[in-house]
């Protein structure tokens, strides 16, 4: 089963992880900006790459991954210009929906966070496991992350485009994802997520924020 692809970016996909997701609105960041991030990055991946020892290789890639979320995040604290159609009300519910349609099936929803730009999304896929009684059934009924993905943001995309009369393309095409390793990380990211719109000063508390949710 393929768990690995590439975009701009190289995207590590293990079966039945859990994972860690951030999209955002097309146009939302300054594309020079982006590029050049992701140039910087794809330098580090092809080096990294490069390693001989296995564990070395892999533990150094997934430091870069989490290097690039933080530098990316950033990006998005520094921008105050720019399509924000993820702070209308109808919008987030059409998102919020779409996302909970697939809770407890193809995923369980952990939390997400939807700010005015991009999205952040904390979702386990083992739940997936425990529907597949036969191995040898896993590769075909599995979904992994990226069909996932196309699976959200296909008809969000459509459904928010029809709500704001507008065409064109809604979200940037590449997600940034980075799967769970441990419990520790689990827990940083939920705080991660959640804190978001503390962190932009528009909330005190993360619960007074409309576009957030935590898995009771």
């Amino acid at each position: 089963m393929k768990t690995e692809y590439r975009q701009k970016l190289p995207h590590i996909q293990p079966v039945g992880a859990g994972f860690f997701v951030t999209f955002s609105l097309f146009g939302s960041v300054p594309k020079k900006k982006l590029d050049t991030l992701k140039e910087k990055y794809i330098l580090r991946f092809k080096k990294a790459t490069e390693i001989i020892d296995a564990h070395h290789r892999n533990l150094e890639i997934f430091t870069i991954r989490k290097q690039y979320l933080i530098a990316y995040d950033n990006i998005f604290d520094a921008i105050n210009k720019g399509p924000d159609y993820l702070k209308d009300d109808n919008i987030r519910s059409i998102i919020k929906n779409e996302l909970l349609k697939y809770d407890g099936h193809l995923f369980e929803l952990v939390a997400f966070c939807i700010m005015s730009n991009h999205v952040h999304i904390l979702i386990d896929t083992s739940i997936q496991l425990s529907e597949i009684k036969d191995e040898e059934k896993l590769e075909i009924n599995y979904v992994p992350l990226d069909k996932i993905m196309k699976k959200i943001k296909g008809p969000t995309a459509m459904y928010c485009n029809k709500i704001l009369h507008r065409s064109g393309q809604f979200w940037e095409r590449e997600s940034f994802d980075i799967y769970i390793r441990n419990e520790k990380m689990f827990n940083n990211v939920i705080s991660y997520i959640l804190q978001n719109p503390v962190k932009a000063g528009i909330v005190k508390h993360w619960e007074e924020y409309p576009g957030s949710y935590l898995k009771s």
